[in-house]
């Protein structure tokens, strides 16, 4: 029986927790602390419950189910399932994570270079897929590539990056704005949704089973157990990053006043900080930043989406990047725009197959408690997503009035709700 050595599950928590630093796990820490002021220690222990609690509960959960989200998720049936399981890939592959990578990357590290035009992001783009591209075609050597070359290069930029903003502080911190004055908490909940770690964690969760039996582990147990121990490095991680660039947007409104994204943050905070040399760092560090997770992606989706139809890997690699490449050049703005309301309505139903999937063994057949429950969390999802896009008054006024609407979190108690009559209901029916 093979076992993994120190040093590959070492390589193995760098590259879990390299996966998930990305794009929105740069640019939304401080834009949430500029706008939530001095309610930023609140609005940062929501965020942390979606952004690091769910993600390293999603791969403890594919651990234990070969990585794979169509069995974590099959109690739902056959139909659903695949449904829930392309609607994931999709959301964080091509339409949504994926091509936020490229467009993060540029708008911090080279629009002040080359300016804003939309032919100069699509020059860079071609740039930035065709590198991930060339990686994504050996799924086979991601721990050597990510693991042991680019996670590293990664994280030593993430800690001088870090340490600055506890030593370098920008200016004064603002009183809170908008739903971070009456509910902070919950803000940075909804908030913690569009870094995408947990739909991340559903697609990572093949990508780091294949990484540990490309090193010849064939036992399950140990499959689960070194999953276990990457999960907890990288949440480790994560929490040490976003702390550190919540605090380093706390008193950006001096550099930054008014930002319209965490980008702007970020380029001001490095200028303000470093200087000139500070702006060819942060270029450098969010490059390969956003390279690893749309390489880990790329991976992730094709891998799927080849099993799934029988084309080969290497022709959806070639898709799956052509696509990301059109979609990237909306601009990071349009995109942010575009994925919140999908998001909202897709997060729901994908915690409630995750949690649930933890409590499977205490039932008689899953799938009565898991398919309504989930069904109920989508349904209401729905609505939190036409509400966020600006719907609100075509939704039945009693929408409004749910608990925790306000917060657009109206799916957990009517979740909770069926999940007491799903349960109760497989007992007495055995």
């Amino acid at each position: 029986m093979t076992s993994l050595r120190t040093r590959d599950i070492v390589a193995l928590g760098f590259m879990t927790f390299a996966l998930f630093i990305g794009a929105g796990n740069i640019i939304f820490p401080p834009i949430v602390a500029q706008q939530a002021g001095e309610h930023v220690w609140l609005a940062a222990f929501g965020f942390l419950i979606t952004a690091v609690g769910l993600p390293v509960i999603t791969i403890i959960a594919l651990s234990r189910v070969e990585g794979s989200i169509q069995i974590l998720s099959s109690p739902l049936g056959k139909a659903a399932s695949i449904l829930l399981t392309v609607a994931c890939y999709l959301a964080v592959g091509p339409l949504f994570a994926t091509p936020r990578t490229a467009t993060v990357s540029y708008e911090i590290g080279f629009s002040s270079y080359f300016g804003n035009s939309s032919s100069s992001l699509l020059i860079y783009s071609v740039i930035y897929f065709s590198l991930v591209t060339i990686v994504s075609l050996y799924p086979n050597k991601i721990l050597d590539t990510v693991g042991y070359f680019l996670s590293p290069l990664k994280i030593l930029g993430l800690i001088i990056l870090g340490i600055s903003a506890f030593f370098i502080p920008a200016g004064i911190i603002p009183p809170a704005i908008g739903n971070y004055v009456a509910s902070p908490v919950s803000e940075g909940v909804v908030n913690g949704y569009l870094t995408m770690d947990t739909l991340g964690a559903l697609v990572f969760g093949i990508v780091i089973v294949k990484a540990i039996t490309s090193r010849g582990v064939t036992d399950s147990k140990l499959v689960t157990k070194y999953a276990v121990i990457a999960s907890i490095i990288s949440g480790i991680g994560l929490i040490l990053v976003y702390i550190s660039l919540f605090k380093l947007g706390m008193g950006s409104h001096e550099i930054a006043p008014n930002a319209t994204n965490g980008a702007v943050i970020l380029h001001a905070y490095v200028q303000h900080a470093f200087g000139d040399m500070g702006a060819y760092f942060l270029s450098a560090m969010i490059f390969i930043a956003c390279m690893v997770t749309a390489i880990g992606l790329t991976c992730a989706c094709a891998e799927y989406f080849s099993e799934l139809t029988k084309i080969p890997y290497k022709i959806f690699v070639f898709i799956l990047v052509g696509f990301s490449l059109l979609i990237s050049n909306l601009g990071l703005t349009k995109l942010i725009a575009v994925s919140v309301p999908v998001l909202s309505a897709i997060y729901p139903p994908a915690i409630a197959v995750i949690l649930l999937s933890f409590c499977s063994k205490f039932w008689n057949k899953p799938a009565r408690v898991v398919a309504p429950v989930t069904a109920i969390a989508f349904i209401f999802g729905i609505f939190d997503g036409l509400k966020v896009a600006g719907f609100e008054n075509a939704l039945p006024s009693f929408i409004a009035n749910l608990p925790l609407a306000q917060q657009n979190l109206a799916w957990l108690i009517p979740s909770l709700i069926v999940l007491v009559i799903a349960a109760v209901f497989d007992k007495v029916k055995k």
